[in-house]
């Protein structure tokens, strides 16, 4: 007998399929000869054709567009994880972006924060609002709590606080590569929408700004590596930018400010012993 030939998409449908109950659904238990649901149940939750889905199970009838994935996944209560290996075996590509904001940031990620005792580091959505920071930024980089929650976004802050102009040596290749990294997340987690009012914003507020964003160019964090910013306590301090993804949550990432030498390190913990950090 020759082997069955493979159907990843059709295995993984059929699997999932099989773990949901029918009673959370509202449909009746009674003469289910197989656990889960059936394909006609999910079919009509997904708005498709009953034969077309069981031929999509069998590996039939050609590739799913985008929207009837789409379809499915919500139809099997599929989570971002589920959903974006739907769309890796089913058109090998993951699916479009999708922002879903601000949705607060779990414990463990604010001990995550503080245990990075003498690097500065926050945590901020795709769209550049912090929402959670640790004391060595406070004391390093700016206090965020003496800022209003609304205004917490380091775009902002770059291009309209005089004190971040202040702290750069070089404030304009600096907001031109920042410029650049924040079109490119913007696009990748697919908050252009969400982005919209803060980009309306500082074009009416910087004609820096917005001469910058016309410009159109798109880079990643590569060119933020290596920061020397000017601290108005503890002068020049050297420091290497991190950025790390935070799993099961796309909106959000990491940054990470490391000493760069043992000077601005000694610094830093100076900072931090004093009353004012």
């Amino acid at each position: 007998m020759p082997a069955r030939p493979e159907n990843p998409l059709g295995d993984y449908l059929r699997e999932r399929r099989a773990r949901l109950d029918p009673a959370a659904f509202g449909l009746p238990l009674t003469r289910r000869r197989t656990p889960g649901l059936r394909r006609e149940e999910v079919a009509q939750r997904a708005h498709v054709s009953a034969t077309w889905y069981t031929w999509l199970e069998q590996g039939r009838g050609g590739a799913p567009s985008a929207d009837v994935l789409d379809r499915i996944a919500r139809a099997l209560g599929l989570n971002e994880v589920e959903r974006e290996h739907l769309f890796l075996i089913g058109l090998g590509r993951p699916p479009e972006a999708r922002y879903r904001g601000d949705r607060g940031v779990p414990e463990h990620l604010r001990r995550v924060l503080d245990a990075f005792v003498f690097s500065p580091a926050y945590i901020r959505t795709a769209t550049w609002d912090i929402l959670a920071w640790n004391r060595a930024a406070s004391a390093v980089l700016t206090d965020y709590a003496e800022i209003p929650a609304a205004e917490r976004n380091l775009l902002r802050l770059f291009f309209l606080e005089p004190r971040m102009r202040a702290s750069q040596t070089q404030w304009l290749h600096v907001a031109r590569v920042l410029v650049a990294a924040f079109r490119a997340d913007v696009a990748r987690a697919g908050a252009g929408a969400a982005a919209r009012g803060l980009i309306d914003e500082l074009s009416r507020a910087s004609p820096e700004f917005a001469a910058i964003w016309r410009e159109n160019e798109v880079r990643g964090a590569e060119g933020m590596v290596a920061k020397r910013i000017r601290h108005p306590q503890a002068g020049w301090l050297d420091l290497e930018y991190s950025i790390f993804a935070v799993a099961g949550r796309p909106d959000l990432d990491m940054a990470v400010f490391t000493p760069g030498n043992v000077g601005t390190a000694s610094r830093i913990q100076a900072l931090l012993r004093s009353p004012v950090g």
